[in-house]
C-alpha cells in the first residue's frame, strides 16, 4: 500500500466523522450565532500549524468541532452581501463531484460530466428567455464578467494576436467591483471604463448612456460594450435592459448583462429582470439566487463562435480526435479555464430532487419577505428606506433623535447589531448615505427572522440614543 493509500474500513471511519460534522452544522445551523466567539490570535493558535511532517491522525489533525465553531452560520438570519445558503442536496453534490474528481475540460477527458453541463446550460437559457444561447459553468460573477468583456473585447476590438487597445465601456455608478477590474485585466485601461449616472431608483439612465457614447465616438474613442445591472450589488436595482439593448444595436456594440446577484429572479419574477435574451452575454451566479454551495457561476452567451475566438487555443495534446460532434466538445475552447470542477452535479442534484418549481417559490418567498422587510421599516416613525426595492436588498438607516451625524450613528448601530450575534447585516453607500443593508437570498430565511432584524436594529439604536 502507497503511503497516501486507505484501506476500505478507515475511509469508512473518515467519511463518518466528516459526514457527522456537516450533518451537525446543518442541524444546529439555527441554534448557532451568526458571529462565532473568535479573534485572530485565537484562530491563528487553533489552525495555523498547517503542515505537520508526520500524520496527527483524524482526531488530532481536523479538529472539526473547532472548525464549525468558529464558522460564520449563515442560517436564516444572515442578511450580509448577496449570499446563497448552501442547499443541502447541492452539497451532497459537491461532495460526490469531489470523489468523482471528473476534469471538465471536454467530453474525452468527463463524458458524463460534460453532457449533464451542456443539458444544464441549454435549459436555464431556455428558462430565463435566451434560447439558443450556450454556455459554461465557472466560479462566479467575477469570472463570468471578465468572460463576458473578453468577448466584447474580441468582437469589437480584437487583441488576442496584437494586444489589447484602449477601448470604452459604459457601466452604471452603482457597478460591481468585478467590472472595473475586469476591464483593467483586459488591458483597455480603467480610465475607459465610463460610470453613467443613474435616476432615483438607482437605475442607468438611458439618456445620459447614449450621450457618453456619442461624445466618445465624436472624440475619436473606440466605444466596445455596455454592461447593464440586472441587479446591482447595493440596491438590487436593474437597470432598463430594452433601452439599453436598442441603443446597444444602435451602435454596433455588445451588450453584457451581470446577473450574477439577480438574473435568476428571471425564473420566478421574469417581469422584475427584463428580456435578458436581448443580450449577448449573460453572467449569473447560482450560489447566489439557486442557493448553491460556492462556487458555481454560469456565463450564457449568444455567440459560440465568438467564445472559441476568444478562448480557443489548443495544443496537440488534448486536440479531440472524434468525429461525433457531441463526443468533440471541448469545454477549454469556450471559457479561460482548463481544468474545470464538474459543478454541474451539485446544480443537477439538487434540481432534480427538488425540481424547478421548488427554486421558483423560494425566489417568490425571498421577494416577498424582503417587501415585507420594506414595509415594516417604512411603518416605523424610527426608521427609514433609503432605496426602492426591486429584489431582495432592503437599503436603510436607524433615525437620529439628536444632532450627530446619521452615517456615524448608523455605523455604530451596524457594529452593535453584528456583535450582538443575533442577525448579521452589511452596509452600504446610498446617494452618498451611509446605510444598513439586508439582503435575501436564503432558502431558510422566515418572517421571523425578518422580524428578529427589525427588533434586533431598533434594540441598538434605542440603547444608543
Amino acid at each position: 500500500m502507497r503511503a497516501l493509500d486507505l484501506d476500505p474500513t478507515r475511509l469508512e471511519e473518515l467519511a463518518h466523522d466528516v459526514l457527522g460534522a456537516a450533518l451537525a452544522w446543518t442541524q444546529t445551523l439555527d441554534e448557532r450565532s451568526v458571529k462565532p466567539d473568535s479573534s485572530g490570535s485565537q484562530l491563528l493558535a487553533l489552525f495555523g500549524d498547517v503542515l505537520p511532517e508526520s500524520g496527527l491522525g483524524a482526531e488530532e489533525s481536523f479538529g472539526l468541532a473547532a472548525l464549525l465553531d468558529h464558522s460564520r452560520a449563515q442560517n436564516g438570519r444572515f442578511f450580509g452581501y448577496v449570499m446563497g445558503s448552501a442547499e443541502p442536496v447541492g452539497v451532497l453534490g459537491d461532495f460526490l463531484s469531489a470523489a468523482l474528481n471528473q476534469n471538465v475540460t471536454s467530453w474525452r477527458s468527463g463524458p458524463a460530466a460534460t453532457t449533464i453541463e451542456r443539458a444544464l446550460v441549454e435549459r436555464f437559457a431556455h428558462e430565463l428567455g435566451c434560447d439558443g444561447f450556450s454556455g459554461t459553468f465557472c466560479g462566479g460573477g467575477s469570472s463570468g464578467n471578465l468572460m463576458g468583456l473578453a468577448m466584447a473585447r474580441e468582437s469589437k476590438s480584437p487583441a488576442n494576436e496584437v494586444g489589447a487597445r484602449p477601448a470604452t465601456v459604459y457601466a452604471s455608478s452603482e457597478v460591481h467591483m468585478s467590472i472595473p477590474k475586469a476591464v483593467a485585466l483586459l488591458g483597455l485601461g480603467r480610465d475607459n471604463l465610463r460610470l453613467v449616472a443613474v435616476d432615483e431608483a438607482f437605475k442607468m439612465r438611458t439618456d445620459a448612456l447614449r450621450a457618453a457614447i456619442i461624445d466618445d465616438i465624436d472624440s475619436g474613442r473606440t466605444p466596445i460594450a455596455v454592461v447593464a445591472s440586472a441587479g446591482s450589488i447595493s440596491t438590487g436595482a436593474v437597470d432598463p435592459l430594452e433601452e439599453i439593448a436598442a441603443i446597444t444595436r444602435e451602435h454596433d456594440l455588445h451588450l453584457h448583462v451581470d446577473g450574477a446577484y439577480g438574473g435568476l429572479a428571471a425564473l420566478a419574477a421574469p417581469d422584475r429582470i427584463g428580456p435578458l435574451g436581448l443580450a449577448d452575454s449573460v453572467s449569473l451566479d447560482l450560489h447566489k439566487w439557486l442557493y448553491q454551495p460556492i462556487d458555481c457561476g454560469l456565463l450564457l452567451y449568444r455567440d459560440r463562435d465568438l467564445a472559441r475566438r476568444t478562448f480557443a487555443h489548443t495544443d496537440d495534446y488534448v486536440a479531440s480526435l472524434a468525429d461525433d460532434p457531441l463526443e468533440a466538445f471541448m469545454f477549454f475552447e469556450e471559457s479561460i479555464e482548463l481544468s474545470r470542477r464538474f459543478r454541474a452535479l451539485k446544480v443537477w442534484m439538487s434540481v432534480r430532487f427538488h425540481g424547478l418549481g421548488a427554486y421558483r417559490a423560494s425566489i417568490r418567498e425571498d421577494l416577498e419577505l424582503a417587501a415585507r422587510l420594506a414595509q415594516k421599516i417604512e411603518d416605523s416613525d424610527d426608521l427609514e428606506l433609503l432605496a426602492p426595492v426591486d429584489l431582495s436588498a432592503v437599503c436603510f438607516r436607524a433615525r437620529q433623535p439628536s444632532t450627530a451625524s446619521l452615517d456615524s450613528f448608523n455605523r455604530a448601530v451596524l457594529a452593535g447589531v453584528n456583535e450582538r450575534g443575533r442577525v448579521y447585516i452589511s452596509n452600504a453607500t446610498v446617494d452618498g448615505r451611509f446605510a444598513l443593508r439586508a439582503c435575501i437570498t436564503n432558502h431558510r430565511t422566515t418572517i421571523e427572522d425578518v422580524d428578529a432584524l427589525i427588533d434586533e436594529v431598533l434594540t441598538v439604536a434605542g440603547a444608543l440614543s
